[in-house]
């Protein structure tokens, strides 16, 4: 009879982050005792640190889903950074109980993203996954992954921000964060990131020719970056589903994380964008960008048509007259550009909710661009000593510009999915 002893846990991959075409990694003493294995078509990469509340439940969720869509067809691979806890102990003790586990332990290196690699490069599958080992991943969306990565798609995402999807009780301040490094995102690498809805997300399936012999480089915890920027990805699959709290043991967002998030942006900006910068600069598109352009005239002439009827008219203070004014101009601008700018766009987003949020997005757009105008006036002015109409003139149109691209990138983009 197998003891946990005569199950050997993975050893431990190190060299460069590339995952392989395929993988046939030596068997263990027990799958060599368990005899002839089916070929494995889904590997399951789990991340853990410090997860030993949580690594038995995981496990058993994943294992029960996945028996019931791939029998003897999956793997799941729990990768753990050497956790102080002993989770990886507890892990390998599973292994007499789950036949299609598999465990690694690192010694050598540590990182959320460099563990999935590492998983991947071990693992034999056709199709490559990784879910958080925290249960803030729901498995159930498991089954409706891998159905679309059957029906034809590189890359099947779950998205917190496609329909159905959502947070559970995340705090105004986390939701800001999250909001702020994703437009961060659009602005530094607008080709990549606008391709999905939710480029933060730590749960997606790829396959295995998309980004096999691609050397990847990613820093902090957002491996989803890299798979965009240097995979072979032609079709997206999105699934909603709702991130929930943890149930046991602690978060590991730090700042230090979103700092690496930073720095891995500015990094893919630069390994990608020596021959990308001239091609989209080739690809702008100047048609678009010239009906936007008519739009904020005619909200021009809103604006100060209103602000000289409810001021210059009626007496009203100049204050108020001019937030009125403003945001009637941005109501106008919106329709328009709704109805004619983007028009070919929002044919594939009618529904109500998606026109609100759209609203609601361009508002914000354009109260951060008054503020960079303001900025921008304030430097070309006092900064360099420009001529204050010249200095107004330019920064009407950094903004102009400002307004438009991340309109299009944010407000009024459709991502590439199913």
């Amino acid at each position: 009879m197998l003891t946990t002893n005569d199950y050997q846990l993975l050893s431990e991959v190190t060299g460069a982050l590339q995952v392989p075409t395929a993988v046939k990694p030596p068997l263990g003493r027990a799958e060599k005792t368990a005899g002839a294995i089916a070929p494995v078509h889904f590997s399951l990469v789990v991340p853990t640190y410090n997860e030993s509340r949580n690594i038995e439940r995981i496990v058993a969720l994943l294992s029960q889903r996945l028996d019931a869509v791939l029998p003897d067809r999956y793997e799941i691979v729990v990768v753990d950074d050497n956790s102080p806890d002993g989770t990886w102990q507890l892990a390998q003790a599973l292994l007499v109980h789950y036949p299609c586990l598999r465990v690694m332990r690192r010694q050598e290196e540590r990182g959320l993203s460099t563990a999935v690699i590492r998983g991947w490069q071990a693992a034999r599958g056709d199709v490559l996954g990784v879910i958080d080992g925290d249960l803030q991943h729901p498995p159930e969306v498991l089954e409706q992954l891998l159905s679309a990565i059957e029906q034809g798609a590189d890359l099947a995402l779950a998205s917190r921000n496609a329909d159905g999807g959502g947070v559970s009780t995340w705090s105004a301040a986390r939701r800001f964060l999250s909001r702020g490094a994703q437009l961060l995102g659009l602005v530094l690498l607008p080709g990549v990131l606008s391709r999905v809805s939710d480029p933060m997300s730590g749960y997606f399936l790829v396959r295995r020719s998309a980004i096999a012999g691609r050397s990847l480089h990613p820093l902090g915890y957002k491996i989803l970056l890299e798979v965009l920027g240097r995979g072979a990805i032609d079709r997206i699959t999105e699934v909603g589903y709702v991130f929930q709290e943890r149930e046991a043991g602690e978060s590991k967002v730090t700042w230090k994380q979103y700092r690496d998030y930073i720095r891995h942006l500015v990094r893919l900006r630069v390994s990608l964008g020596r021959l990308s910068r001239f091609r989209q600069a080739l690809d702008f598109p100047i048609g678009r960008f010239i009906r936007f352009g008519f739009v904020g005239l005619s909200g021009l002439v809103v604006d100060m048509g209103l602000l000289y009827l409810l001021h210059g008219t009626l007496g009203f203070g100049l204050t108020r007259s001019a937030i009125v004014a403003a945001e009637l101009a941005i109501i106008n601008n919106f329709v328009w550009n709704d109805r004619w700018t983007f028009s070919d766009l929002t044919q594939q987003q009618q529904k109500r909710h998606q026109v609100i949020k759209r609203f609601i997005k361009f508002n914000l757009i354009c109260l951060m661009g008054l503020i960079l105008k303001v900025l921008l006036l304030n430097v070309l002015f006092n900064g360099l000593h420009l001529n204050p109409y010249v200095a107004n003139f330019l920064a009407i149109a950094a903004v102009t510009l400002w307004n438009f691209w991340i309109n299009l990138k944010l407000s009024w983009r459709v991502t590439q999915v199913k």
